[in-house]
């Protein structure tokens, strides 16, 4: 894939051992698309609106959005992206470890893009976030920024 175009990709969650299991899947992948974490739900939204400390932050072309994050959980940043006339373009990707159908139904109606949910075992998540990555990089035109 040396002809692959790079995206920047933001991560959004709080789990320290899921943000390094998807950092290493880019590393270990030779993904060489940007790679940007936050930790809650309140970061997230300053990061994509460009506020604060995140005021030089890229606009992402792909968000990976976990569901339950502190402060403001990801089905309130799911809804508040697709509601913003500056942000609803980017595809969000909920990655999350609820398998509950509730989640999964409300996730859509708020416009999520795609539903994955993480698997436990680490060589199957790598592979997960791998073909997100191939889908949103090789198949799919992303609207420009």
């Amino acid at each position: 894939m040396p002809d692959s175009k790079v995206i920047d990709v933001l991560l959004v969650e709080d789990d320290p051992g899921d943000v390094l299991m998807t950092q290493e899947a880019f590393s270990d992948n030779k993904l060489r698309n940007r790679l940007s974490v936050v930790a809650d739900g309140v970061e997230a939204l300053q990061f994509l609106r460009k506020e604060g400390p995140h005021k030089d932050a890229p606009t992402p072309d792909l968000v990976l959005l976990d569901l339950n994050l502190p402060r403001m959980d990801g089905r309130e940043v799911l809804e508040a992206v697709k509601s913003d006339e500056r942000l609803r373009k980017i595809p969000v990707v909920v990655l999350t470890t609820s398998e509950a159908e509730e989640d999964v139904v409300r996730s859509y109606s708020l416009h999520a893009n795609a539903y994955v949910t993480k698997p436990v075992d680490f060589d199957r998540f790598i592979d997960v976030v791998r073909q997100i990555d191939e889908f949103f990089v090789e198949v799919v035109r992303l609207p420009n920024r």
